[in-house]
């Protein structure tokens, strides 16, 4: 079994590098060898930008820092809206009264994309620190009380009614059984809405920022550098997926009965 697992895993390795280089092979080609070339650097060009703004300035910071700008951003809005995702989705799902009054608001503001609230949250926190968070906070905040909401819901009545039974109170069955019921489904809110937050970041930096790596694109783009475009846009990548397997470690071993994720 053991030996099965791991010889899968080195196929899905295999295969996904296989795909990233023929995707850098293909992208190679199109740019040194059609007209693309002339809107598109080459990735040889982009990845020695990318070395090379690790540790050379680009602005007030490094690449690295820009990085660190922006991680930080999204981990101090990551948590708060993690603390009151996970509260308000676990009521909704367990209490009819807080149901009833939450629900309906929550179902019309979940579609509504972060971006959306850009002109709004100006008007409301201006264009300092303050916006970036509130844009950053809905993106996790949505996703995260979802999956609780999803998570609470889906308690198999049997095992709530055999508990009553057994003489438990509504805390006894909140603590001992919904909650653990629930943190597969949590779980994975948290990592849908890590990845969001990552996402909104760069929306989020374009507002108005002097660091971040949606300030690099964004000034990239003032300029017309194409490869500090690319560069930061590889870096938001890079980051993402380091930051989805770090979750998914997470859950793997603090979930090890639940193999969703995996």
């Amino acid at each position: 079994m053991g030996k099965r697992l791991k010889s899968k895993n080195m196929t899905k390795v295999i295969a996904g590098a296989v795909s990233i280089l023929l995707f850098i092979l293909l992208w190679q080609y199109g740019a040194a060898c059609t007209a693309v070339g002339k809107l598109l650097p080459t990735p040889v060009v982009v990845f020695q930008d990318f070395v090379k703004d690790c540790y050379s300035n680009i602005g007030q910071y490094t690449l690295i820092g820009h990085i660190f700008w922006s991680l930080e951003r999204v981990m101090l809005a990551y948590v708060v809206a993690c603390v009151a995702g996970v509260a308000l989705g676990m009521g909704m799902g367990w209490n009819r009264t807080i149901e009833a009054i939450f629900r309906p608001i929550f179902e019309v503001i979940r579609p509504i994309p972060p971006i959306a609230w850009i002109p709004l949250s100006i008007l409301w926190f201006g264009i300092g620190e303050m916006t970036k968070f509130f844009l950053i906070f809905l993106a996790a905040f949505t996703n995260v009380t979802q999956n609780a909401y999803a998570g609470a819901k889906a308690v198999d009545p049997v095992l709530v009614g055999a508990a009553k039974m057994l003489g438990a109170n509504n805390r006894q069955l909140f603590t001992k059984i919904v909650i653990p019921f629930s943190v597969p489904y949590i779980f994975a809110g948290l990592q849908i809405a890590l990845s969001s937050s990552w996402a909104t970041v760069v929306a989020a930096e374009m507002v108005r920022s002097s660091e971040g790596v949606g300030w690099l694109i964004f000034g990239g783009m003032q300029t017309n550098d194409t490869t500090q475009i690319l560069v930061g846009i590889l870096a938001i990548g890079i980051v993402g997926f380091i930051l989805a397997i770090i979750m998914r470690e997470a859950e793997a071993r603090l979930c090890a009965w639940n193999n969703r994720g995996v």
